[in-house]
């Protein structure tokens, strides 16, 4: 089975693979000090609760833009399951995409994971909007490239910026308001913020589309991508599982990593 670990700044995805079918996958809060050892006790006591001993895993991927956590996830694949994982950006490692910006070396392995995940299921060319600790809207072009995109501050981001800014303003949960004019503090904010981003959704695909000048398939991803894409047309599918396909399918383009221990359960 294939270990794919997508290290974001907020969230840390584990899930197993059985050859292209994810089995489980479990979230862990980003804390780039954790340790290898630390991700181990945690991870193969809930794989175990599922019915996984730490030996069926045969292969690992990584894909960080979290520089201080990716070492020790690297460490977590070597010395807990005895396997060296690919890491996107790495040298050899072979994404089946290519990245047409000015600076390929820039863009995040998450980027191009999405640009990985959805070619060849949905038209293209298509953008993901990546509901993350940043809003992304990741373009991918008619050969299935990642050619740019856009990035905008994240939802809850843009909250906590509310809260510590403003004296007065509370932290709030983020809900769809029943209406756009709030009557209190709250549905205020909730209204600003929720349907400020729809606006955000709606204005940037707009641009994007007009830009390239043909259709766009447009694809949301994320936590919050279900909470949004039920008040707009500017999104035509939810598919959460994006990334951790792309890793996926760029382990499968590569070779098997070699097995550098022997780990028993």
């Amino acid at each position: 089975m294939l270990l794919a670990i997508d290290a974001g700044n907020s969230n840390i995805v584990f899930a197993l693979f059985d050859g292209d079918r994810q089995l489980v996958r479990w979230r862990l809060s980003t804390n780039p000090d954790r340790t290898s050892d630390e991700y181990a006790v945690w991870l193969t006591q809930l794989m175990q609760l599922r019915g996984y001993a730490p030996r069926v895993v045969t292969g690992a991927i990584v894909a960080s833009v979290v520089p201080g956590a990716t070492e020790h996830l690297r460490r977590l694949c070597q010395d807990h399951f005895g396997r060296a994982p690919l890491v996107i950006g790495d040298p050899g490692v072979e994404l089946g995409i290519k990245a047409v910006v000015d600076r390929p070396a820039e863009v995040g392995a998450d980027r191009l994971c999405n640009a990985a995940g959805v070619a060849g299921l949905y038209p293209l060319p298509a953008v993901v909007i990546d509901f993350g600790t940043a809003t992304n809207f990741d373009m991918v072009d008619r050969d299935g490239n990642y050619c740019g995109g856009v990035i905008a501050p994240g939802v809850n981001l843009s909250l906590d910026a509310l809260h510590h800014a403003a004296a007065k303003l509370p932290r709030i949960e983020v809900a769809r308001p029943p209406k756009v004019i709030g009557r209190d503090t709250i549905s205020c904010m909730q209204s600003g913020v929720y349907w400020g981003y729809i606006g955000l959704i709606e204005g940037v695909v707009g641009r994007l589309r007009d830009e390239i000048g043909v259709p766009l398939t447009r694809i949301a991803t994320g936590g919050m991508a279900r909470l949004f894409a039920g008040a707009t047309a500017s999104i035509d599918h939810v598919d959460g599982e994006v990334t951790l396909r792309g890793l996926q399918r760029i382990y499968m383009r590569n070779a098997t990593p070699n097995v550098t221990a022997d780990v028993t359960s």
